[in-house]
């Protein structure tokens, strides 16, 4: 699988692509080594470059003193924990699926949680330059990803498709928010 080749699929041509997704035989550990661990480490180094930057062009004059490592540290294990709530997100899609007429095993579930994300994280380069990081709202087409991925991948009936999904984006934004919590715990600079 091309990477490059699989992101341009899911943002330019979403329902195709999943089909082919969902055609292709994948385990956790191939989607997490060969899509996840790549892509998502684009806003965990932007992310880097750009407070680096910015913090020595700005820190002395606003009174910030934010040391590399500390960027470092936190970029890395935002990056750890983002992985991780990819990992629980699928898990999630696995035990939701059935509960609502469709079809999951592991691998299916962790489909969708790894490649659902590909806008949003596409999107996070742009914290490279800290003024251009709002253009990472784009990172919401990522939704539109996973609605167009779930009746393909999961096989849900089309009337399950938009409860599953706002049900799945809900806790989702849950795990985000416990993992966030979490991160803030270890992550004081």
């Amino acid at each position: 699988m091309d990477i490059v080749a699989r992101a341009k699929g899911l943002i330019m041509r979403p329902a195709e692509e999943w089909r082919i997704i969902a055609a292709e035989p994948a385990d956790t550990k191939g989607l997490f080594t060969g899509y996840a661990m790549p892509v998502s480490a684009i806003p965990a180094v932007a992310g880097f470059i750009g407070a680096a930057l910015f913090a020595g062009m700005l820190g002395g004059a606003l009174g910030v003193q934010i040391g590399v490592l500390a960027l470092l540290l936190h970029a890395i294990a935002g990056y750890v924990l983002g992985l991780a709530g990819v990992w629980i997100w699928g898990k999630i899609i696995e035990a939701l699926a059935p509960r609502f007429g469709g079809v999951a095993d592991e691998a299916t579930a962790m489909k969708l949680a790894v490649y659902s994300p590909t806008a949003a994280w596409l999107a996070g380069g742009f914290a490279i330059l800290p003024p251009l990081a709002i253009l990472g709202i784009f990172g919401l087409y990522s939704l539109y990803i996973f609605w167009k991925g779930v009746p393909v991948v999961l096989r849900l009936p089309a009337d399950k498709v938009l409860p599953f999904t706002a049900t799945v984006i809900v806790v989702g934004i849950a795990v985000n928010i416990v993992v966030g919590m979490f991160a803030a715990l270890f992550l004081r600079f």
